[in-house]
């Protein structure tokens, strides 16, 4: 943190002020999706590259020998390439994605959150609380009027009134929350567009 001081001629005092830690972290996170868009440049991802990314983003279970024929490369071939591709950390993970109305979970909920500071150790602390809840899909540290986007999902309103307690009223740092409940899940993906070089 950048502090500074500024004394003021009538009163003999000093004040203290210091950057706005919000800009310098909103500023940083662009710098890391920058960084990340080079390391996919360095990488130099090509089309088979590109071809097996999209086949495995719509079906991470496809056989070896489907995703060499698709692709025209050789199944060891296409091994490499993925093993690769996971230790750029480009494939980030392989899950099951699980339909929340089947497993008892109806209610999608997007939340803003307005924060009162973000002074980093608190900044840090809500991140945590977020991240941990394990009601709370996505967590998104945003720019403009509100701080964080979450998306959750629950059982019910009954649900969702006592994690608004735990999450935000049990914190002091949280100013204020706005809710929006689905009314439908028109698409729900994890899916990057890619296009071929």
């Amino acid at each position: 943190m950048l502090l500074g001081a500024i004394w003021t001629a009538k009163t003999g005092q000093r004040t203290r002020f210091r950057e706005n830690n919000g800009r310098l972290l909103r500023a940083r996170a662009l710098l890391t999706l920058a960084i990340a868009a080079q390391i996919m440049d360095v990488m130099h991802l090509d089309n088979y590259d590109v071809k097996i990314l999209g086949l495995l983003q719509r079906d991470s279970k496809i056989s070896q020998r489907e995703l060499s024929e698709a692709v025209n490369l050789s199944p060891s071939a296409v091994n490499r390439r993925i093993a690769a591709l996971e230790s750029a950390g480009v494939i980030a993970g392989t899950v099951c994605i699980v339909d929340p109305s089947s497993v008892g979970h109806p209610i999608t909920i997007v939340v803003e959150v307005k924060l009162e500071s973000e002074r980093l150790d608190l900044l840090d602390e809500v991140k945590t609380r977020f991240a941990d809840c394990p009601q709370v899909q996505q967590v998104y540290y945003v720019t403009g009027e509100y701080d964080f986007v979450l998306v959750i999902v629950v059982k019910d309103m009954t649900e969702y009134e006592q994690l608004t307690r735990d999450l935000f009223f049990s914190s002091g740092n949280v100013k204020g929350f706005r809710t929006y409940v689905a009314m439908q899940r028109v698409k729900v993906t994890l899916n990057v567009p890619l296009a071929e070089k």
